[in-house]
């Protein structure tokens, strides 16, 4: 239930995003509530994953893209995601959550979410989607150009290149 209160929270504040660069930052300040937590006393690894969700929601927001996903019906769907946890997050324990974009390829939009408490990194993911119309995916292109980005894609740092790599080669082996 609180994730809906968390999401109705966010909805409403998105009226006062200010719009923002394609490629700044999203910073969303949040507070680990108990019902967040596992039997560990730290934040459940599942409720990372839905808080990414919201993430993706603001920076979405902030770059204008939500409006014209809204208004031409695309739906954004996730097609992987990894986390790494560094450090736990406790009850009551304040966070902020950062997405950012790093580039696009010919299928997928690439981001960077990280939980930050104290200045210290507690989780880092790398997470990929498109959005689709209708079931069928929507050009990058198409997606940037609604919002008046025509540019090409930024180069993939290694290390995205090599979880793009991995992701892609899962798909394969499986015949996604």
């Amino acid at each position: 239930m609180n994730l809906y209160l968390r999401l109705l929270w966010l909805l409403l504040r998105l009226r006062s995003v200010p719009l923002r660069g394609l490629f700044e930052e999203s910073r969303i300040a949040f507070c680990v509530w108990p019902n967040d937590c596992d039997l560990n006393l730290h934040m459940n690894n599942g409720r990372y994953l839905t808080f990414m969700d919201l993430g993706r929601v603001h920076l979405t927001a902030q770059s204008g893209l939500l409006r014209e996903a809204w208004r031409r019906r695309w739906m954004p769907v996730l097609a992987a995601a990894e986390i790494t946890f560094i450090r736990s997050l406790k009850p009551l324990q304040r966070f902020d959550l950062v997405t950012r974009l790093l580039t696009w390829d010919e299928k997928y939009i690439y981001l960077e979410q990280g939980f930050e408490s104290g200045g210290r990194l507690c989780a880092h993911a790398y997470v990929k989607g498109v959005f689709l119309h209708k079931g069928v995916r929507v050009p990058n292109a198409e997606v940037l150009q609604a919002i008046g980005y025509t540019a090409d894609a930024p180069a993939m740092s290694e290390a995205l290149r090599h979880w793009a790599a991995l992701t892609a080669s899962k798909r394969a082996e499986h015949n996604i």
